[in-house]
């Protein structure tokens, strides 16, 4: 049976590393809450700046960082964030 790279030692280790940093959301730059539940859409998640779908290293530093839940789903596997919406109007 295949081992999960996700649940072990090393990924965990960068993991609070990261949490310990106490980053902000590179995606959208706001401040993440510690102690909230993992089901938070506002929760610490590690994002991959190259996702490993796209052949990014999982355990790589230089390649993770701090996010929320909504914002790593909402980038899905893009390599850049995608751009703020335009307004629909010229105010």
């Amino acid at each position: 049976m295949a081992r999960n790279a996700r649940n072990g030692r090393p990924y965990r280790r960068l993991v609070a590393a990261l949490k310990r940093r106490g980053d902000p959301c590179w995606l959208c730059g706001h401040a993440i809450p510690p102690g909230l539940d993992a089901r938070h859409p506002l929760s610490f998640t590690l994002d991959h700046v190259v996702p490993l779908s796209r052949g990014g290293p999982l355990l790589d530093p230089a390649n993770a960082r701090a996010a929320h839940r909504r914002c790593n789903s909402a980038r899905g596997n893009r390599t850049t964030p995608r751009p703020p919406a335009r307004a629909s109007r010229r105010w």
